[in-house]
């Protein structure tokens, strides 16, 4: 048995507080099943925006008729394209790997571990399988994987998920998306503009469920006009034959409406099941936590319905001395809440008082095309809560940067009625940069719609499509006639 002031279980934003223990001068041991660094750096957001980006040119180049420029493209590298982004992934866990190895105060045991009890693991595969190792303080921050969704006959037809789709060196004929989210979107947008025919089926009313719903309709209208889009259908069944997989999928009886390929939206009852057919099928369709890997009944550790851990306001779980935080904790599944998450955790593990972690103005972004971007409340959300709140939208288009982009897309604001910011909603160039100084208002200004408005913006920079959103008029829900100036 080796023991240990501070073990955590995964590599990702749990390092972040590893290494704070080590610099406290604790003994530290590492448990990690795969590439160095979880999934953000090899199988998430780094090579999947890296890839995006390479989109993005390429869409430049292709609507750059539209701005008088006569451009053509001669050729695409797509599998050097993939295979540079997925070496510089490889190189970057490396080099955490070498210093962890290097370094006096870690240990890093390879394979997956399981808890024989609250303070101790064994690790059950792996090059270090049979190794057992105890700590005073442990972490859990073992992530989630994706999600297969219970669809008849899924195990007999060849499926990727986001790890092998991040890893194509082509991209594929026809691609069939199951998912309606923004890992669809992203790669959906990724492997169209590539070249893909690409059909998305989503059981949702419309894509980008977590987004505000006028961003996620206005959105769902935009890839409508690239791609087949299935949205309020919930996929059934797969089969595969002659190198084709078709996947049935009927109408959700969730969802309020159904909208098929050619746009049309009807009611699910009297709507068809549809069969749709391509070379490739990828399954998107959520993350689920890694907590059935971990043992977890030989702990006092709990988990909700969903198999994400619970935790308290300072990220303690039910057993003591056993911390968690990330994707596994179920929050909110981004980066930047899991190293957020993380200082929070090393704070109140190392620091004098303990805090509880702020959630508040928690921003998401998806990098597809348009991207989207939002923070605070949605509007959904606010429909069903007591808050009398209104609400202000403002086009690119009418902003001179804007125009001359040729940029289709608008900001949103929503406010209560002393002018408090409760949400921002952004579809549009730039919205992941966009939503920023809503975010810097909301967490550390007044977080009033002062802030913005009263802020000198650079003429004519895109940020102007902001304030003016936040100077314009607010109107209530419930009486577009009245308007609130504020």
């Amino acid at each position: 048995m080796d023991e240990y002031d501070f073990l955590v279980i995964g590599s990702g934003s749990g390092l972040d507080v590893a290494n704070v223990a080590a610099n406290q001068g604790q003994s530290v041991a590492v448990v990690e099943k795969g590439p160095l660094g979880g999934t953000c750096l090899n199988r998430g957001c780094i090579p999947s925006k890296m890839l995006l980006y390479h989109a993005e040119v390429l869409e430049t180049v292709e609507r750059a008729e539209e701005f008088g420029i006569h451009a053509e493209i001669e050729d695409v590298d797509f599998a050097d394209i993939v295979r540079e982004v997925n070496e510089d992934v490889s190189g970057d866990a490396e080099s955490i790997r070498r210093g962890l190895e290097s370094s006096a105060s870690h240990d890093l045991y390879d394979g997956e571990a399981r808890f024989i009890d609250d303070k101790t693991v064994e690790i059950a595969s792996g090059p270090d399988e049979g190794a057992e190792l105890r700590a005073e303080t442990v972490l859990v921050a073992a992530g989630t994987r994706p999600s297969i969704p219970d669809i008849d006959g899924i195990n007999s037809v060849e499926y990727l998920t986001s790890t092998e789709a991040l890893q194509l060196e082509a991209p594929p004929e026809h691609l069939v998306i199951v998912g309606g989210g923004y890992i669809a979107a992203e790669l959906g947008h990724f492997f169209g503009t590539f070249g893909s025919d690409v059909s998305i089926i989503g059981r949702r009313p419309h894509l980008l469920p977590e987004a505000d719903e006028e961003v996620g309709e206005a959105f769902t209208g935009r890839f409508a006009d690239r791609f087949d889009v299935y949205t309020g259908y919930e996929a059934v069944a797969a089969e595969e034959s002659d190198g084709e997989v078709t996947v049935e999928a009927r109408p959700y009886p969730e969802s309020p409406t159904v909208r098929t390929a050619g746009g049309e939206v009807a009611d699910p009852s009297e709507s068809d099941r549809v069969e749709i057919t391509g070379d490739t099928l990828l399954v998107a369709a959520g993350r689920r936590p890694n907590t059935d890997t971990l043992n977890l009944d030989a702990t006092d550790v709990e988990t909700d319905d969903r198999g994400f851990i619970e935790t308290d306001e300072y990220l303690q779980t039910d057993a003591d001395g056993v911390w968690a935080l990330g994707d596994i904790v179920g929050e909110y599944l981004l980066k930047h809440s899991a190293n957020h998450e993380a200082s929070a955790v090393a704070g109140n593990i190392f620091g004098d008082e303990m805090e509880a972690v702020d959630y508040s103005a928690m921003p998401f972004a998806v990098f597809a095309s348009p991207e989207v971007a939002g923070v605070g409340s949605r509007e959904q959300e606010l429909r069903k809560s007591d808050v009398d709140y209104a609400t202000g939208t403002y086009p690119y288009e009418d902003t001179a940067r804007g125009d001359a982009m040729h940029a289709d897309g608008f900001v949103k604001v929503l406010i209560d009625l002393d002018g408090e910011i409760l949400g921002c909603h952004i579809i549009g160039p730039e919205a992941s940069n966009l939503i920023e100084e809503v975010v810097v208002s909301m967490k550390a200004g007044s977080g009033t719609v002062r802030d913005i408005r009263e802020s000198v913006h650079i003429h004519p920079a895109l940020s102007e499509v902001v304030q003016r959103a936040f100077s314009g008029r607010f109107s209530r829900p419930d009486d577009h006639s009245h308007h609130h100036q504020h």
